[in-house]
């Protein structure tokens, strides 16, 4: 959320974040308002290198472009200061010369030259070779130039580059001369050297523009490099532009308002997989360990503050390696142990339920769009008066009209999830198959225990968690407004109360705070619902395959506006790329006019054969990538680096088990008769790069597991000195026998086998120590080889 916005006075608001100068996200438009209040979520993977993080306020207009209010920029370095927590930023102003990315890659040299006369003088060589990862100008590649000075206090010799059409990587290749300094008299004592004092006062400087054209050329960024660092030698390196010394100055800072973020930023350097083969033998085999308290895995979530950060990338590799189910068996077991009464049945947040939420949460996303997305966008884009609080009603309300509203909404929710058991996936059966018998051995004498064990995961955990917050699982693109989000919550509350009623021997009206609610559920039918809510249970708890060879209605995964090329009806120019809106479904993949028209053009999933990246140079844009089909590729364009990821997973996703998929393909385009890439002329010819998507995977999730065990291995390096001390506790126990002492260093910690798990601390870390080892090695061997001048 933001506060204190200017001008002072209501207006409409909306927030962008960018990485450098690419837009990525944008947030809905608040209306209304000097302090709006935003509460959205994104989550993203950065495709590519970036130097700052920014957060842009807007204020909407209808009629004239909207106005930049002022911006957060975060230094890709500084994120780690701020990750995990929530600040206040003060908003600074938008200074056009401020705003720059990308970097250029110099070579530099002094040279000695003896004139006719026999004087001797310095020469600067300045090689402007390339630059790479300049800005969009309105969305399209820049044209850029260099111009590049030799400035000192009485001298400015500037000379400038060719202007390169249509690209945001222009190779420039042009070497420039400038005279540096003559010496006063020539003697053997100098060996030509340039005065000191001369060449204190010189630097080179290379400013990058657009080229305006008609209209003003576009500041785009620029360097400085004193020459007395070059002295007689050859210097070369790439540069990070930089803003206007003078941009971004304001005495007015102050005054613009402020933006509160949350940010959580993991950067990760992973090494190749043989390195993490050790620590990846010690995590999969935590579920066999006896006692499982003992074993890697479960020492991990001991040690790290937050469990939360142990949990994600923990789950994803045993999801990976398909050794997730006995490990939750096992956890949940030990979690039982401790659990006195039945009807508290996996209500609190241990390992054990905290890796079957996240499991839900990764297995479960195709599962939430086919049960609930065409109801909650129906509550959401078309929503019915639902509030029937009393105090809440506003002046005009009819409760007795909300209450029908709102019941229908909760009959509609509920038919669609107890509907559901055959789109359940086969792995969260499973799990809820262990948790079921698990929690019936654990209180035999408890016939409804069984299924408590399993709805307070599906039914609180999930599909309630979901309805009340959408957005957070791709159901909705932002946040509902406000009324929308009471009439979800009331959903929500009603949901989880319907789904305990099949576990549990008395009715839960009692149990609800609020008398309105009871006053709802008189209406509802328990002995109806109770036997709904059993058969669903059972369904979801059963070992047998749920998941069918195909839906009867197709699942929409994603759509949005982006910019096709025309498919040879035209000819080549800027005509070619024209904007459509996009849909991707289970069964079809098509392209409209505009949203919600008829699709102009349809791909069958089963017809894709690839979907690969677009090389730049074939079209001089950015952002681009292909889907390979029966006909001509499908050239496409997406809005930003985020976007066009995104649209290449969920394709690759859909189509990962397609029979007919290619192995090979072309990165470039075939233009007046050849293909740019390889050159050959037959437009038939096989590619000539391997394409990218694997093997198909067993379950529909994109999981390295490398890049997830490079997590874990950074979760035992940051709390080494809690392992440590774990590992002294497992000592005192194994020699003490005597009665525990209270309070005493390892109280917190879980140890029902001091030797066993002081055998597998020490695994971790020689293994940890290791790895250390290993990226010391690389990490001198990448400064050694990386030379930035400007770092």
């Amino acid at each position: 959320d933001a506060k204190h916005l200017v001008p002072n006075k209501m207006r409409d608001f909306f927030c962008t974040i960018n990485l450098d100068q690419e837009e990525v996200f944008r947030t809905q438009v608040v209306e209304k308002s000097l302090s709006p209040y935003f509460g959205e979520e994104f989550y993203f993977e950065i495709p590519r290198t970036f130097q700052w993080l920014s957060f842009y306020i807007y204020d909407k207009s209808v009629l004239q472009k909207d106005l930049r209010i002022g911006k957060v920029s975060i230094k890709k370095e500084d994120l780690c200061n701020y990750t995990g927590k929530e600040n206040w930023f003060m908003l600074q102003p938008v200074d056009s010369n401020s705003e720059v990315q990308g970097k250029v890659h110099l070579e530099l040299k002094l040279n000695e030259l003896i004139t006719d006369n026999g004087s001797v003088c310095q020469q600067l060589v300045v090689h402007i070779k390339e630059c790479h990862g300049l800005p969009l100008i309105n969305g399209q590649n820049c044209d850029p130039y260099a111009t590049v000075s030799l400035v000192g206090p009485s001298r400015n010799d500037q000379k400038k580059t060719k202007v390169k059409k249509k690209t945001s990587n222009p190779q420039f290749n042009e070497t420039f001369y400038f005279e540096v300094t003559r010496s006063s008299s020539y003697t053997k004592k100098s060996q030509f050297q340039v005065e000191e004092e001369d060449i204190e006062k010189l630097e080179v400087r290379v400013d990058l523009w657009n080229n305006g054209n008609l209209v003003q050329d576009i500041f785009l960024g620029e360097i400085k490099v004193p020459v007395k660092v070059l002295r007689n030698d050859s210097f070369q390196a790439w540069y990070l532009l930089q803003p206007r010394e003078n941009g971004n100055k304001s005495s007015k800072t102050d005054d613009l308002g402020s933006l509160r973020l949350n940010i959580c930023y993991t950067e990760d350097c992973v090494l190749p997989s043989e390195y993490y083969a050790s620590l990846r033998n010690l995590l999969l085999k935590s579920s066999d360990v006896q006692p499982i308290s003992a074993s890697a895995a479960y020492i991990l979530s001991e040690v790290c503050r937050d469990k939360y950060d142990a949990v994600l990338p923990l789950v994803r590799l045993l999801l990976h390696h398909h050794k997730l189910v006995p490990f939750v068996a096992a956890v949940a077991e030990l979690d039982l142990k401790d659990t006195q009464e039945a009807n508290t049945v996996f209500r609190g947040n241990s390992l054990a339920t905290r890796c079957v939420d996240e499991m839900m949460k990764i297995v479960g996303k195709h599962y939430l769009k086919v049960t609930l997305k065409p109801v909650i966008d129906e509550i959401c884009e078309s929503p019915k008066p639902c509030e029937i609080d009393p105090i809440k009603l506003r002046e005009g309300d009819n409760v007795e009209i909300n209450m029908e509203n709102l019941r229908y909404y909760v009959d509609k929710v509920f038919r669609e999830i107890v509907r559901s058991s055959i789109s359940c996936p086969t792995l969260m059966c499973d799990v809820f198959y262990s948790l079921r018998h698990l929690a019936a051995k654990r209180f035999p004498n408890d016939p409804h225990v069984q299924y408590s064990a399993v709805s307070s995961f599906v039914f609180l955990r999930f599909f309630a968690v979901a309805v009340v917050s959408p957005h957070t699982f791709h159901l909705r693109p932002h946040h509902p407004d406000a009324q929308t989000s009471r009439t979800l919550t009331l959903i929500s509350k009603a949901i989880q109360t319907l789904g305990s009623w099949g576990s549990l021997t008395k009715s839960k009206l009692s149990s609800f705070k609020e008398m309105f609610m009871c006053e709802f559920f008189k209406t509802f039918q328990e002995e109806k619902f109770t036997e709904s809510v059993k058969k669903f249970l059972d369904d979801v708890s059963s070992t047998e395959s749920k998941e069918p060879s195909g839906l009867s209605e197709p699942v929409h995964l994603k759509e949005g506006e982006m910019y096709k090329r025309a498919q040879g009806r035209t000819r080549i120019g800027k005509k070619n790329f024209k904007k459509r809106w996009f849909c991707l479904t289970s069964r079809e993949f098509t392209y409209h006019k505009q949203q919600d028209k008829e699709p102009i053009f349809t791909i069958p999933i089963k017809n894709i054969l690839a979907v690969e990246k677009l090389d730049e140079s074939s079209f001089n844009k950015k952002n681009m990538f292909q889907v390979l089909h029966g006909e001509k590729p499908l050239y496409i364009q997406a809005n930003n680096c985020v976007e066009a990821s995104e649209w290449i997973e969920a394709l690759c996703r859909v189509t990962r088990c397609n029979q007919k998929r290619l192995s090979f393909y072309h990165p470039s385009a075939f233009l007046n008769g050849s293909w740019l890439c390889c050159k050959a002329t037959l437009e038939s010819t096989v590619g000539c790069a391997r394409c990218t998507a694997g093997v198909p995977a067993d379950t529909q999730i994109e999981i390295d597991g490398d890049r997830e065990t490079e997590r874990i291995y950074s979760l035992f390096t940051i709390n080494m000195s809690k392992l440590q001390k774990l590992e002294e506790a497992c000592g005192s126990i194994a020699v003490y026998q005597g009665p525990r002492k209270e309070p005493d260093d390892y109280s917190n910690f879980t140890i029902e086998d001091s030797v066993a798990t002081f055998h597998t601390i020490k695994q971790i870390i020689d293994v940890v120590e290791k790895l250390n080892e290993s990226h010391e090695k690389y990490r001198k061997k990448r400064s050694s080889s990386a030379k930035y001048g400007s770092e």
